[in-house]
């Protein structure tokens, strides 16, 4: 795939701090593993952070992707444009002046904002007293039954084919799920399960999920995503 030809050194791979839990570094890592990008990847401790990292990202969080010219990038979604713009070979980004973008990125920024919200109080209700779990899960459905309503439209969130919204907020409807995934099994969400399931299932998804130790100063490169060989 595009970009391999630099892979030849690992001291010029970019660097990409990351903590396989956060929902955020998980869809960078799903974008970065899916472009066939090579990067070399730190897994972190979140209560722990490198030197290094709050060195060039000091706000303290993940993912971070510093590139070999020592350009940052701090959010998840300036990771995913960076994997896609280098590599994106079932053209999940749509073109930029694209409708279809416009509609993406509001699809996402209402994930990322109204919905993490709530999803945070529904995960952490005994942090917020003022109402019980169950009504943060009722403000967290509104979101959910929207992408009921757009899978019952057509197979993927914004169309036919799979797109960086369906990955960029998988990772938050799977931590939804899993604060109760009884209740969550038992909805009259049919379509939003069963695409939950395919992302679950799918090599992409397992891909990223693989455990490493976290990383220490002087520790031995770990280039992601593990199929890529990369020589010294």
């Amino acid at each position: 795939m595009a970009g391999h030809g630099w892979l030849g050194m690992l001291d010029e791979l970019p660097v990409l701090y990351s903590f396989r839990r956060c929902p955020y570094a998980m869809r960078a890592r799903m974008a970065v593993s899916y472009s066939g990008l090579a990067v070399e990847l730190r897994e972190v401790i979140l209560r722990d952070m490198p030197v290094s990292l709050l060195a060039c990202s000091p706000k303290g969080t993940v993912p971070v992707l510093v590139l070999p010219g020592g350009e940052v990038l701090e959010e998840s979604r300036d990771i995913i444009d960076w994997a896609l713009v280098n590599n994106d070979p079932d053209n999940w980004l749509p073109a930029p002046g694209d409708v279809l973008r416009q509609e993406v990125s509001r699809l996402v920024d209402a994930c990322d904002m109204s919905f993490k919200q709530h999803l945070d109080r529904y995960k952490y209700a005994e942090r917020y007293p003022e109402h019980a779990a169950d009504y943060y899960r009722s403000q967290g459905e509104v979101f959910l039954e929207q992408l009921e309503q757009r899978l019952g439209q057509h197979e993927w969130l914004c169309g036919e084919r799979m797109s960086v919204a369906d990955v960029s907020i998988f990772p938050f409807i799977r931590q939804f799920a899993n604060v109760d995934r009884a209740w969550f099994d038992e909805t009259v969400y049919a379509r939003l399960q069963a695409w939950l399931s395919v992302f679950l299932q799918s090599d992409l998804f397992a891909g990223v999920m693989n455990k490493f130790p976290p990383w220490q100063e002087g520790d031995a490169a770990v280039v992601f995503p593990a199929d890529l060989s990369v020589s010294a």
